[in-house]
């Protein structure tokens, strides 16, 4: 399992060059990717298009666009101008967003969210791979052309969690990306269901790229204290509550992997084994002395690359 950092959910820095030296750093410490969302801050594929020109090797993945505020094609030459900036290291996270957050906050109509995906995937493929689509849909329409410069294709992932998006993922993308997904439902829910729609479809074994929050410490319960502050929110939108009710709980300072050296390790083996081909790591703080608590996590991380 591939080892990446996440950050944006917590951690971000408070200034855009900031964020662009927390890819650098990432790719000094040897991380195999790096992961940002597309939230209320820095836009995220122009943060790491700048980061393309300071980095070399580490692969850039968002996770993840939402799409109903962006038409394919304006997201199409935006990543493929990313592609072409970071040499082609690029991993597009493309998702739903959440019914709240698309009606209450850009006044659009949350209406029939996996069908606006496939046609939307549909769409964004064909432009990606084919530099051209000419498509008629019940929710797009769209004849266009994209030519960007030194464009090449790249993977596009889908946050799928459900039945449907599941299926969607497996058969037209590269893989998925999950959040609030425990060990034991991504072992008997995402993997199995997304992995049965790409053989059916003759597509190669999908990505799993797991997001997880992540804090080594001596107090667990001190920790999931603050996981519970920093997370709370999620367990407040359907589709994440039911991935924690699948897991057994209903809160998500659960599904956090917390504890010391030995027991993160064991836990993040977990995930390996359920499937997931990336860890996506939340570093968030513990212990009172934040600082120290984040580098004792990434510590441990650096140290797991290459071995999960």
């Amino acid at each position: 399992m591939r080892i990446g950092i996440f950050i944006g959910v917590v951690g971000s820095a408070p200034t855009l060059e900031g964020q662009v030296q927390q890819v650098v750093e990432a790719e000094a410490d040897g991380f195999d990717s790096y992961w940002t969302p597309q939230v209320a801050g820095t836009d995220a594929l122009t943060l790491l298009a700048l980061a393309g020109a300071r980095t070399s090797r580490i692969e850039v993945g968002t996770a993840v666009v939402p799409i109903f505020q962006r038409h394919p094609t304006a997201l199409a030459q935006q990543a493929l101008t990313t592609q072409a900036a970071t040499a082609g290291r690029l991993a597009l996270g493309i998702g739903l967003s959440h019914k709240p957050a698309v009606e209450d906050q850009m006044g659009l109509t949350f209406d029939r969210p996996a069908l606006r995906m496939l046609e939307y995937l549909t769409v964004l493929r064909e432009l990606v791979q084919e530099g051209r689509t000419r498509f008629s849909g019940e929710t797009l329409s769209v004849s266009a052309t994209v030519q960007v410069p030194s464009g090449s294709p790249f993977p596009i992932l889908i946050a799928a969690l459900g039945p449907r998006m599941l299926k969607i993922a497996g058969e037209l993308s590269e893989g998925t990306v999950t959040w609030m997904v425990g060990p034991k439902t991504l072992r008997d829910h995402i993997t199995p269901k997304i992995t049965a729609a790409a053989s059916a479809s003759g597509r190669p074994e999908p990505r799993i790229c797991a997001g997880v929050p992540i804090c080594v410490t001596d107090d667990p319960a001190g920790a999931r204290g603050r996981a519970a502050e920093l997370f709370q929110r999620y367990g407040s939108l359907p589709s994440y509550r039911k991935m924690l009710e699948m897991e057994g709980t209903d809160e998500p300072a659960d599904v956090a992997v917390v504890g010391d050296e030995a027991s993160v390790e064991r836990q993040l083996r977990g995930y390996a084994e359920g499937g997931a081909a990336d860890l996506l790591a939340v570093i968030f703080p513990g212990d009172p002395d934040e600082e120290a608590s984040t580098a004792r996590t990434r510590a441990l991380l650096k140290k797991l690359v290459g071995a999960l």
